[in-house]
């Protein structure tokens, strides 16, 4: 089965940076397309970045376009989200799985993770 874990959040100031980690089991990301995905306290989740199984074009939300990169290293089996100049708005849990249809409305294929959480305080 495909597994997906998070890692890399914490607690950090506005303005700052973090880098998320999401580990892939079960499923060759040379063949999978992925997303991001992030829930804030009281809300639903919302879609972050997504970026192709073939050639890696990546999609953002308008929230984070311009602040938030999104990269994978399928060698490691592993993806990743750059957050630059975090806001306090960007504090939530983030959580990442493969996705089909990749673009600013992708759907989620396996279960979602524990995933990591993010604060940014003012």
């Amino acid at each position: 089965q495909v597994q997906v874990v998070e890692s890399g959040g914490g607690l950090v100031q506005a303005g700052g940076s973090l880098r998320l980690s999401c580990a892939v089991s079960g499923r060759s990301l040379r063949w999978s397309s992925m997303g991001w995905f992030r829930q804030a306290r009281g809300k639903e989740r919302e879609f972050v970045a997504s970026i192709k199984w073939d050639g890696g074009r990546a999609y953002y939300s308008d929230s984070v376009k311009g602040r938030f990169t999104i990269s994978r290293n399928n060698a490691k089996n592993t993806m990743y989200l750059q957050m630059n100049i975090l806001k306090p708005e960007d504090t939530a849990v983030y959580y990442c799985n493969v996705v089909s249809g990749a673009g600013l409305t992708p759907t989620p294929e396996a279960a979602w993770g524990q995933g990591t959480q993010v604060t940014v305080s003012s």
